[in-house]
């Protein structure tokens, strides 16, 4: 699994992540960052286009050294300094309440102990910042529920740890946040896949 996960998955991460639809959700969530900004899983880069100019500097966190390569990329689209940092979500190497905006965008489904990485994302934030994300996971309905909890289990093998049923919401408002500001429903696709979560939380 090694070759698969260190050249196939990063390859299928660029290409599933490219997809047009996905552009409107960048440019939200990305376009709300200010100050020092943490891209917690920056993946590929596709984020960096969609920053404004109150964005001084993005750092740029991922354990893909293939997808940073492609970031690096990536950024000659951005006006921010941008610094790439090989490394976990789960131990973050940066001191505390030192970034002013915290983004995740389709990264939380695959980060093995997401709880220990929201609780790093609290402690690089600093107070009166803010959480912006947009992710997919646990859908509303017991049915789609049904197929999130079954196709998981070989999903995860076969997308780089994805899991499809995590309730992201409440993940990030028992791991140091309070969810100030969320949207909820489906992007085009299959329904276990495509249940999204858009919003804004806080450091509490």
């Amino acid at each position: 699994m090694g070759f698969y996960q260190d050249r196939i998955v990063p390859w299928l991460t660029h290409l599933a992540m490219r997809q047009a639809q996905l552009v409107p959700y960048r440019t939200r969530v990305a376009s709300g960052a200010t100050g020092r900004v943490l891209e917690i899983g920056i993946g590929p880069g596709l984020n960096l286009a969609f920053y404004g100019p109150d964005v001084t500097e993005v750092i740029g966190l991922d354990p893909s050294p293939k997808l940073l390569e492609i970031a690096r990329d990536a950024s000659r689209k951005s006006m921010a300094q941008l610094e790439l940092i090989e490394g976990s979500a789960e131990a973050i190497p940066l001191e505390n309440s030192s970034v002013d905006t915290v983004v995740t965008t389709w990264t939380m489904c695959s980060i093995p102990d997401v709880s220990r990485a929201l609780l790093e994302a609290r402690r690089v934030l600093r107070p009166g910042g803010k959480f912006l994300f947009v992710e997919h996971g646990r859908a509303p309905e017991p049915r789609v529920q049904w197929w999130q909890d079954r196709l998981t289990p070989p999903w995860k093998r076969l997308s780089g740890g994805c899991h499809l049923n995590r309730a992201i919401a409440d993940l990030i408002g028992s791991n140091g946040f309070a969810v100030e500001d969320l949207h909820l429903g489906y992007a085009p696709g299959p329904k276990p896949m495509a249940f999204m979560y858009e919003g804004q939380a806080a450091p509490r």
